[in-house]
């Protein structure tokens, strides 16, 4: 069994490359050739515990996510966890890699792909509302997927904003990327062509102002209960369609539900990334076009990055080996 810390898999990353592979995912789920069960969440009190399995043809992997709002004060991450992957035949676990980042690195290339497909190619500018270790990774996939600029970030948590604009001057894949802090949404989204939302809001970050909002590309990645929220009911009469990646997020995120109930928006207006990838007649967005795209993840996700990472790590010896 093939152990691998975030170090380990740090040496295997290529954004592209993994964006690729969250494409191919997304296509997968539109064949059904996979078998996924709905994600049991559990919450005690202000925690989360997330179960996340998942079967292919190749292989079956399961994670384990822990969601504590309160760790980032105890100067521990707000999200950890394990990712299994195991054989298919025997069922033997042939890997346990680092969760958090494995999440940290699908999501982002989730936001990727969105940005790949959901906002103009000649599009420079990407706002990031939350300043936490999702938005670091969105902005990198969005300079891997963009000809980005400029970047501009804010955050409620006095002093996050800035912290996180000093790291991403930090990465070399940004250096000719210019960083700015917002002192509100609103600000932010006056600036920005690629608006992503990486927060766990109960209520809309974004500002409630149609005219505001035209012609933007929003993709929402935070809200993952049915009582949160980062998107405004203004945005909805701006689209004809919204973006996800599976039916169960109408159940399981707030911005789906909330605006359903409300008679704000309809299900039959949501689609589904995977057939969107699979029809070889799409269109990108035209000027002054509105876009959503709504991320949840799945298990899936995981199963198909986590296997990327572990041949990776194989054909290169990184990672170390336990005999159980």
């Amino acid at each position: 069994m093939l152990i691998l810390n975030k170090q380990d898999m740090k040496q295997t990353v290529d954004y592209a490359e993994i964006m690729d592979t969250v494409e191919d995912a997304y296509r997968l789920f539109h064949s059904g050739d996979f078998y996924m069960p709905h994600r049991p969440t559990i919450t005690h009190g202000e925690n989360t515990l997330l179960y996340m399995p998942c079967f292919k043809s190749d292989a079956f992997g399961t994670k384990f996510l822990t969601v504590f709002p309160g760790n980032p004060a105890k100067g521990h991450p707000y999200i950890d966890g394990l990712m299994l992957i195991n054989d298919q035949d025997s069922g033997k676990t042939i890997a346990i890699m680092d969760a958090a980042y494995l999440t940290a690195l699908r999501t982002g290339a989730a936001g990727g792909v969105g940005t790949r497909h959901f906002s103009r190619k000649n599009s420079k500018s990407v706002g990031i509302i939350g300043a936490g270790k999702q938005g670091y990774y969105l902005a990198l996939y969005a300079a891997a997927a963009r000809n980005i600029s400029d970047i501009y970030v804010c955050d409620t948590a006095p002093g996050q904003a800035e912290d996180f604009a000093r790291r991403l001057e930090q990465e070399p894949t940004l250096s000719s990327v210019k960083i700015h802090i917002c002192g509100t949404a609103r600000q932010l989204v006056e600036n920005s062509e690629i608006i992503f939302t990486a927060t766990p809001a109960v209520s809309p970050v974004v500002p409630d102002e149609a005219d505001l909002l035209r012609g933007k590309c929003f993709i929402a990645i935070g809200s993952y209960k049915p009582n949160m929220r980062e998107l405004p009911n203004a945005i909805w009469p701006l689209t004809d369609n919204i973006y996800t990646e599976l039916p169960f997020a109408l159940e399981e995120s707030g911005d789906f539900s909330q605006p359903i109930a409300d008679g704000l928006l309809k299900a039959e207006q949501v689609k589904y990334i995977g057939e969107w990838l699979s029809n070889n007649d799409r269109h990108p967005p035209k000027d002054n076009q509105t876009t959503v795209f709504k991320s949840v993840g799945m298990g899936l996700l995981d199963l198909c990055v986590g296997q990327l990472i572990y041949n990776k790590a194989k054909q290169l010896g990184i990672g170390q080996e336990v005999a159980f």
